[in-house]
């Protein structure tokens, strides 16, 4: 069984971008050739700020819906320091 990721884009105009995939290194490319979600398009180049690595896709999935409610500071601080404090 492979690998799920959940990982945190930053697009050039520092907006977020937040998604899970079981192939990151095939992702990364997609989104930066322009093809990816729809709305990054136009905001490429894309880097990846934060990946966490989890066994199941459920738990993956899971995991990016608590992400994507996450405010922006938050998601900041869970890039620097790899969680959330509190």
């Amino acid at each position: 069984m492979g690998s799920n990721y959940v990982y945190i884009l930053e697009c050039s105009d520092g907006t977020y971008y937040t998604g899970w995939t079981n192939d990151l290194e095939n992702r990364l490319r997609v989104h930066n050739s322009g093809k990816g979600a729809r709305y990054t398009r136009s905001r490429r180049p894309v880097v990846l700020r934060y990946y966490e690595c989890f066994e199941t896709r459920e738990e993956a999935m899971s995991r990016e819906y608590a992400i994507k409610q996450l405010s922006r500071s938050d998601k900041q601080q869970l890039i620097v320091n790899g969680r959330i404090e509190g």
